[in-house]
């Protein structure tokens, strides 16, 4: 059964005849930052009655939502296009062959922990080799353990023991049940502590690599585009200042920017007005940077959307 058949009524199919499939998380932590990137890059639709499916107005796209576990099977499979979810996601359903990560999105961070009790016997990855741990990413952590066991020769029954948990993970060195967890989340409360971190991950656009539908390439190009620009607009902000014509090299080793600032001469003689691409966390040092070399009139603007 394809992925039209499972979403939408036999009669209702030929509404995604000529649409891109472009598929989103439809609930948890990405879900709202999703929403948020789509209508940044112009991409305008309704979801009633919280369908899973909807029809893009302004574009030959559907939107269609799935749960982000499922996203990297569909997308690697041809099924849908384009996709929006986890890094992590991606390597737990071992599809990382079969999809092509375009951008890093930049939300949904966070870090895949090796984490035991902060006050326990375990203080390396090396120390809970050949003992028992619990996770709900037992690919990765079946992967991250199997190159420690093999670096230390531990074989057969003497090989770390990696045990699937969907939920309270924590709770099972509490009882018991593990010696330690692989875990994304913050366990600090439960008396937990890192010892080890396997994987940065953050959400991620992806498209496949055995396309069914390859004349949508120019579309995908398009909306990775806006997307990208979106992302960067979220990034950084533009900053412009006044400074005299002799510190250009020195204002220039500050604000770099993504290629190159642009200078322009001012009307007063021996001045120069310098306009660059900064990124947003770094703004409040840069200018402090600035003012100590001498510029003038230094001005910060948000951008909503951009081409980079």
């Amino acid at each position: 059964m394809d992925l039209t058949s499972m979403l939408i009524k036999a009669s209702d199919k030929d509404l995604l005849d000529g649409r891109l499939l472009f598929a989103i998380p439809k609930k948890g932590r990405l879900h709202d930052k999703c929403l948020e990137l789509l209508s940044g890059a112009d991409i305008q639709f309704r979801r009633p009655n919280r369908l899973d499916v909807c029809l893009v107005m302004n574009h030959p796209i559907a939107i269609v939502f799935l749960p982000a576990a499922d996203i990297p099977s569909f997308v690697g499979n041809g099924d849908v296009d384009l996709g929006i979810t986890g890094h992590d996601v991606i390597l737990e359903a071992e599809m990382q062959d079969q999809v092509t990560e375009i951008h890093r999105l930049g939300f949904g961070k966070c870090a895949l922990q090796v984490q035991t009790p902060e006050h326990g016997p375990f203080h390396s990855v090396e120390d809970l080799a050949g003992k028992r741990v619990v996770t709900s990413f037992d690919v990765i952590a079946g992967a991250y353990f199997a190159k420690i066991d093999e670096r230390l020769n531990l074989t057969g029954d003497n090989k770390t023991k990696i045990q699937y948990v969907g939920g309270s993970v924590e709770a099972a060195c509490a009882l018991g049940l593990a010696d330690g967890i692989e875990s994304g989340d913050t366990m600090r409360a439960v008396g937990l502590h890192a010892i080890a971190t396997v994987l940065q991950t953050e959400a991620v656009l992806i498209k496949s690599n055995v396309p069914h539908r390859a004349h949508y390439a120019p579309l995908i190009d398009l909306i990775a585009s806006r997307i990208a620009g979106v992302v960067a607009a979220d990034k950084y902000v533009v900053c412009e200042y006044n400074i005299r014509r002799q510190s250009i090299s020195q204002a220039t080793a500050i604000t770099p920017g993504r290629r190159a600032p642009t200078i322009s001469p001012l009307e007063e003689e021996g001045w120069v007005a310098i306009s660059s691409m900064v990124e947003k966390k770094n703004i409040a040092n840069t200018m402090d940077q600035l003012v100590k070399i001498g510029a003038e009139d230094i001005l910060v603007f948000n951008m909503d959307n951009c081409r980079v």
